[in-house]
């Protein structure tokens, strides 16, 4: 900060030089302009880090230069100095974006918080811009990578829907497919920013929780709310709301949401005051929902108010022209990640994914490759670093009797524990079942959510 180059603007030579002094006595580095279009000038010779302009100036007074500066120079905060009476003009100022007004004369010290101030604001709005810009460079459907032309297919339909805020969007596929991922680039496609993207998995809260968690709650409404809570539609609010595992959501929740889409308010447990529900909503599931309908398990009226414009993710094993794409994308990740150099894969290692189902779609594949990469040691990636395939296929096999499955257990000596042989039986059989929870749940004769604990 004691580097930053300032640019003093004002027709008085003697305040000028009382400026310099006390500008290089708090650590700046003054630049000096007599007049509106001289300073001009000197923008489009150097870059400085602030102005400081006096007001009231013959020819381009302050105003009509921060008029200039905003449309030539955008984002250098600027200072105002205005004489004893003229503090109107000041605010006037202020109002058109200037950071903050000094009376002449000025405190010295008072002249270098405010300058310091002012700074620091401006790196904090830097900063935050070059995070936003990350995170829409990494969730946009350009970051998607893909050759296979139903997946192409499926991102033309989102870029079509991202500027309809209005419009429900529902996103069908297998775990580990992409879901949030695309309602990520739907959101940052629609001008989103990166604090207004707020996801719910309706399957990992417990039902008693999950009202209070969305609609949130006021003081008193139930035992334990000893104050008010937002719930994440008001969180969402100017952004998105992406509610995962649909499927998953309670009956009798699924009546209060079925509200909140048609009519866009909803109300606080404990209030009956409406508050505009005003976001995207994107939902997203791995289920059968009109399958669910059928079976009375999902309100036939939410499920046609959610279906409004409905995208399918098809499964990795159904687009493997993708699979070298998206190892060669995940592998420039990992050698950032890692900070290790990885020649790539042999072709032995490719023809077994290639072969492979992968159930946990694109996430398993993005698992199995940091593991491999983990392993190697500047060599290509064979399929032993995989750790897919046989080895996995061995795990869980039926037995002479078509009725018997045989589960292979191998852990750790120093790691056996009952809640570690449940995991690896849960992890076994999710895999066995082709990623599909609900398949799992049943074989095993468990509630479902059980997944998600372990």
């Amino acid at each position: 900060m004691g580097s930053s180059k300032i640019l003093v603007v004002d027709d008085q030579p003697v305040f000028l030089v009382v400026l310099e002094k006390h500008l290089r006595g708090g650590g700046f580095t003054p630049v000096s302009a007599s007049s509106g279009t001289e300073a001009l000038a000197i923008l489009e010779q150097q870059e400085v880090d602030l102005i400081i302009s006096d007001l009231m100036m013959p020819g381009m007074d302050g105003l009509q230069l921060m008029e200039q500066v905003r449309t030539r120079h955008p984002g250098i905060p600027i200072i105002v100095l205005t004489g004893h009476g003229s503090v109107e003009s000041a605010v006037g100022a202020m109002r058109r974006g200037a950071y903050d007004y000094l009376e002449k004369p000025y405190n010295p010290d008072v002249l270098r918080i405010t300058i310091r101030r002012a700074l620091d604001h401006h790196h904090a709005i830097r900063e935050n811009q070059q995070i936003a810009g990350l995170l829409r460079e990494r969730f946009t459907f350009q970051s998607i990578v893909t050759v296979n032309p139903a997946m192409k297919d499926i991102l033309g339909l989102a870029a079509r829907v991202a500027s309809v805020r209005q419009t429900t969007v529902a996103i069908y596929g297998e775990s580990g497919a992409g879901k949030e991922v695309l309602a990520r680039a739907i959101h940052f496609a629609g001008n989103g920013l990166p604090a207004g993207f707020v996801a719910v998995n309706c399957a990992a809260i417990p039902e008693h929780l999950l009202e209070s968690e969305l609609f949130g709650h006021v003081r008193g409404a139930f035992t334990g709310a000893d104050r008010d809570r937002e719930g994440k539609f008001s969180l969402a609010r100017g952004g998105t709301i992406l509610l995962d595992e649909i499927g998953d959501m309670p009956l009798p929740l699924q009546a209060k949401l079925l509200r909140v889409l048609q009519e866009r308010v909803f109300e606080k447990i404990g209030s009956n005051t409406p508050v505009p529900a005003d976001c995207r909503v994107i939902v997203a599931t791995n289920r059968n929902l009109a399958g669910q309908v059928a079976s009375g398990r999902f309100r036939e009226d939410l499920y046609h108010r959610i279906n409004v414009f409905p995208l399918t993710i098809p499964p990795l094993r159904e687009r493997k022209d993708d699979i070298p794409l998206l190892c060669e994308h995940v592998l420039d990740q990992l050698r950032q990640h890692l900070g290790k150099p990885l020649p790539g894969i042999s072709q032995k290692a490719m023809d077994v994914m290639l072969d492979y189902r992968w159930p946990g779609n694109v996430r398993e594949l993005r698992n199995c490759l940091e593991r491999a990469a983990i392993l190697t040691d500047g060599e290509l990636i064979r399929p032993s670093h995989l750790g897919i395939g046989m080895a996995a296929d061995d795990d869980i096999q039926a037995g002479n009797n078509a009725d018997t499955i045989t589960y292979n257990l191998s852990l750790p000596a120093d790691q056996i524990s009952l809640d570690a042989l449940t995991a690896r039986i849960l992890a076994i059989t999710l895999e066995r079942c082709g990623g599909n929870k609900s398949k799992a749940s049943q074989l095993l004769g468990i509630n479902r959510k059980a997944f998600y604990r372990s």
